[in-house]
């Protein structure tokens, strides 16, 4: 399936999740970023939630790295040129939503993107090859090719990942990871 037949079918997918079915779902995405060996890794970004739209919940996640000694960063959305600025996220660091509904931080200091080691990364859904499908801007595709090479890049998604995307393109960055909920054994 093309990207936009696929956005449209994975974002009222999400939507039709229960508030219980999240939670279970997000339960075991977070066993797996727990799991994570992090010995090497100081400055991680994450994405803050977008509650209309049924995303992962990142606040126990943020919580976590915090209590590793991790510097979190978020970002702000420039939606001129489509393009993420990026902040530390700080104990003291406001949070407001924009005029598009989405969650920036006010009150924080810069960060360049080569500063960051681990990048989580929002989608609707993605394929066996790690490509992934998000809102459609490019957001993410445009911050990631400003990261350096050795960035390790993780999808945060709550559906499995399908067989192919049909109209990927030169400007799409694979995943290095997905974290989708694993079925109990």
């Amino acid at each position: 399936m093309k990207k936009a037949e696929l956005r449209k079918i994975y974002k009222q997918k999400r939507q039709n999740l229960s508030s219980d079915e999240i939670r279970q779902l997000q339960e075991s995405i977070y066993n797996q970023i727990y799991d994570l060996d992090i010995t090497n890794i100081n400055t991680i970004h994450i994405f803050l939630t977008l509650e209309k739209f049924q995303e992962i919940d990142t606040k126990p996640i943020i919580d976590y790295f915090r209590n590793q000694n991790k510097k979190i960063v978020v970002s702000k959305s420039n939606f001129t040129n489509n393009t993420l600025t990026h902040f530390y996220l700080e104990k003291d660091t406001q949070i407001e939503l924009n005029k598009y509904g989405i969650p920036e931080p006010k009150n924080a200091k810069p960060v360049s993107e080569t500063a960051l080691d681990l990048v989580f990364v929002p989608l609707l859904i993605s394929d066996i090859q790690n490509y992934r499908i998000g809102y459609g801007k490019g957001f993410y595709d445009r911050f990631l090719t400003n990261c350096r090479k050795d960035v390790k890049k993780i999808g945060l998604n709550f559906f499995k990942p399908i067989s192919k995307i049909e109209d990927l393109n030169a400007f799409d960055i694979a995943l290095d990871q997905v974290f989708y909920p694993k079925e109990s054994n």
